[in-house]
């Protein structure tokens, strides 16, 4: 393969916007590998009961940086693409219309990682799954109702991939009803067992379910932006962001709440 026959975007070509969205596409990418090699590493940093919750953190980060990997990669060739466009609109164009098809990659992802996110938030209670059976699984089908009417609603396009706005906000307010049930469920589980651990777990359970009401909001936020005349690349930066602190973060909090005092 010659070099000249490799395109690496540069601003000069794309613009600087692009470029900002594409380093960070690329960095979340690798912030997730690197998630993983920590927790794979520190598994015989952790106490026994919090194994399983350290397995999750594994899983969620193969998931997402795999995630990171489909979407830095249709990011790039979209700007191969963006490099042979010279009229502003038509640039617009592109790349509103491959946020349409990036945003696939995402729901596919939370469809995985966000139950396991809410299943190890609630291992921090150290409850048995079998006396909550009925009321986790109503969460968790919640949450998979959240996220598959939310990707119906990112799919209200035209022929032209121009977004249907009325179709996509009703979708979202449908998809606005599973995500009412999470935090309610979730303080349900706290008040019901939170007496029974350790000030460490409680103290990750209450920060980590508080993500579910601060930074997740920032995905509800970036659905309805794309209705706008808005540059997309800004929603891209913004998901980028909260899903590092939903998933890294909230592993890193999982990991100092149950890691041993002394080494094993």
């Amino acid at each position: 393969m010659k070099l000249s026959d490799t395109f690496i975007p540069t601003a000069g070509v794309v613009g600087l916007l692009p470029m900002v969205t594409y380093f960070f596409l690329v960095v979340t990418m690798y912030a997730f590998l690197a998630n993983f090699l920590f927790a794979l590493a520190s598994r015989d940093r952790v106490k026994p009961e919090h194994l399983t919750v350290q397995t999750l953190t594994l899983i969620i980060a193969a998931v997402a940086g795999l995630s990171y990997f489909f979407i830095q990669d249709y990011y790039r060739s979209m700007l191969t693409e963006l490099a042979t466009l010279s009229d502003a609109e038509n640039r617009q164009i592109l790349i509103r219309e491959s946020y349409s098809t990036i945003g696939q990659y995402r729901y596919m992802d939370w469809a995985v990682t966000t139950p396991l996110l809410l299943i190890k938030m609630v291992s921090m209670l150290r409850v048995d799954f079998r006396e909550i059976k009925r009321p986790l699984t109503v969460m968790l089908l919640a949450d998979l109702f959240m996220i598959l009417t939310g990707y119906i609603g990112e799919q209200q396009l035209a022929f032209d991939n121009e977004i249907l706005a009325g179709p996509k906000l009703i979708w979202g307010a449908v998809s606005t009803v599973g995500y009412g049930v999470i935090p309610f469920m979730l303080y349900r589980f706290w008040k019901q067992f939170a007496a029974k651990v350790q000030p460490e777990d409680q103290w990750a359970y209450r920060l980590m379910a508080l993500t579910t009401v601060t930074f997740w909001g920032v995905y509800p936020i970036g659905y309805i932006l794309t209705v706008l005349n808005i540059d997309t690349n800004w929603i891209h930066i913004a998901f980028s962001v909260a899903d590092v602190i939903n998933k890294i973060g909230v592993g890193l909090i999982a990991f100092w709440a149950g890691k041993r005092t002394q080494p094993a």
